[in-house]
């Protein structure tokens, strides 16, 4: 009889997976574009469970040679720096792209580099001489003087703030020309020069906002500086390292952004601001912070998403105040308000494998990791879809299936730790799938979710293709799957749909990329978005959307 997995019929036929995977399981490999889309939108270039960052800066560089189309490098940059939020992956973007096409480096350069954090990044990356430059270009330099001369006073005292490099560097190399007296001086006192070197300005042509602060560093109380306080607008971390004492740290709070109070509770916390001088609670600041963490509106306007409440919750110190914490939890079930809804109920898999205890954003050092793990990111995704799509069912996974209980009264980030708790073993992917042909096999689906670092390892000593048609697992059960829905629908035209979401740098997947299967890489509110338009059919696809970037604004 013939060999069925070479002569079957073009109907049965599925591509056989064809490479190994970090942790050696059988993988499928992604095409360049989207293996790098995906490193671009989940690489830190720190130390992950499966690669250090060295191994990921070595992939990225190989794979835009591969790529060769420096408009989807362009758009990549932008898409990963807007929308995927990264600043390291962007910033090297960048920097590649400026040796291949100059002008179009210019062209997204101010997108890119929309703060003085992300120019003292590509600045970084071009003295790291990892990129075949070894210094500013005539053009890169342009490209700096520009965004140094436009940027506004504010702007810049930001991104004075963190050394290595510092903006004095950058000033320094670069060698803006200023435009008049106010920048001259402004250039002057950033890079620490005699004022007599500033002529034909003086001290008097500094900004007000420069001559502010710096009657805030001189001052010799902490009352004194609350005062000055009152009439700035500055960020709070140019003030913080000669802030006197919790009179000025409480007027410096009473400045802050929700965003800020919230990235800040344990330096609010030590700081004194969250006690009165008898050391009792102060009731007024608690309640002022409690007010913007948990203000309906600017959650809404600013479009939050969940991920950045679980981690201030998960980064808050025993002693931050219960109601601060208890905010946190409210701004978290508001911000689910801005995840989209789905066309139907899905199945989530949800990974809770030995690898994703790992630290989302790699390790860091001592004090400089994220508490943020990958089953955490991967549970508050699960959890936030639940949340917004009740029918669906969640099934946490390593090796084995696990039958999560919910309590309906958990608020989203109790959920998200009570699934983050399940598993710690190996990984295999196709666990959910068989989940969902077995014990959910009478459901109706609009699809199944993944959430995963994607590293499914557990059938690693089998050959290649060890599954019917030479496929992983996984898509040994994602066809019985589809078999099953397509029944159970009466054979209707749409099929359902399989999203594997990756948490981890990766350039293969455990289901290839076709009609009815996406990869997409991230932890970013944007890859809600992507997932919500590929269940609805649009064909909106993680690379597609990439590539509907528009260079000209």
């Amino acid at each position: 009889m013939a060999n069925k997995q070479l002569f079957g019929s073009s109907k049965s036929h599925r591509p056989p997976a064809n490479v190994r995977n970090a942790a050696g399981g059988i993988a499928y490999t992604l095409s360049p574009k989207h293996a790098l889309a995906q490193l671009a939108t989940t690489g830190c270039l720190s130390r992950t469970f499966y690669a250090t960052g060295r191994q990921q800066l070595d992939q990225v560089v190989k794979l835009v040679d591969q790529v060769n189309d420096d408009q989807f490098l362009a758009k990549l940059a932008i898409y990963a720096r807007q929308r995927g939020m990264m600043k390291d992956m962007p910033a090297a973007l960048l920097v590649m792209l400026s040796v291949r096409d100059t002008e179009l480096t210019h062209q997204v350069f101010d997108r890119v580099v929309d703060n003085g954090r992300m120019l003292r990044n590509v600045f970084q990356m071009v003295r790291s001489q990892r990129f075949g430059r070894s210094g500013l270009s005539s053009s890169l330099k342009r490209a700096f003087q520009r965004w140094l001369n436009e940027a506004s006073t504010l702007k810049l005292l930001s991104a004075s703030i963190g050394n290595d490099p510092s903006l004095r560097d950058v000033l320094r190399m670069a060698r803006p020309k200023p435009g008049n007296n106010e920048r001259r001086a402004l250039f002057g006192w950033l890079t620490g020069k005699p004022v007599v070197q500033w002529a034909p300005a003086t001290l008097n042509d500094l900004p007000d906002e420069v001559r502010k602060l710096q009657a805030f560093r001189e001052a010799k109380k902490g009352s004194e500086q609350a005062r000055i306080v009152r009439d700035l607008s500055l960020r709070w971390d140019l003030l913080a390292d000669t802030a006197k004492d919790a009179n000025a740290w409480k007027a410096i709070a009473k400045q802050m952004g929700p965003q800020a109070l919230r990235m800040n509770l344990n330096t609010l916390l030590r700081q004194g601001v969250l006690r009165s001088e008898s050391g009792k609670l102060d009731n007024e600041m608690v309640t002022l912070i409690v007010k913007r963490l948990s203000d309906e509106r600017e959650i809404q306007r600013s479009k939050q998403f969940p991920y950045q409440f679980l981690a201030a919750y998960k980064h808050a110190s025993e002693a931050v105040p219960q109601a601060i914490k208890s905010a946190l939890h409210r701004a978290a079930e508001i911000a689910c308000g801005n995840i989209p809804q789905l066309p139907g109920p899905v199945l989530i898999g949800l990974d809770v494998s030995g690898s994703m205890h790992f630290p989302v954003t790699g390790y860091r050092g001592s004090g400089a990791t994220s508490a943020m793990r990958c089953v955490d990111v991967a549970a508050l995704f699960a959890a936030a879809i639940l949340r917004r799509n009740p029918e669906s069912v969640v099934v946490p996974f390593d090796t084995v299936a696990y039958q999560a209980k919910f309590d309906p009264n958990d608020s989203i980030l109790s959920l998200s730790d009570r699934l983050s708790r399940y598993g710690g073993g190996g990984t295999d992917c196709s666990v959910p799938l068989q989940t969902a042909n077995g014990r959910y096999a009478k459901r109706s689906f609009a699809g199944i979710v993944l959430l995963s670092d994607n590293e499914s390892w557990i059938t690693k000593n089998r050959p290649y293709g060890y599954g019917r048609y030479g496929q992983t697992g996984m898509m040994d059960e994602w066809k019985k799957f589809i078999a099953n829905q397509m029944k159970r629908r009466g054979h209707q035209i749409v099929s359902p749909k399989l999203v594997c979401i990756d948490l981890q740098p990766n350039t293969t997947s455990q289901a290839p990329e076709r009609a009815d299967i996406l990869n997409v890489g991230g932890f970013s509110d944007s890859v809600f978005q992507v997932v919500a338009s590929f269940l609805e059919d649009d064909g909106n696809r993680f690379v597609a959307e990439i590539d509907a970037i528009k260079l000209a604004e």
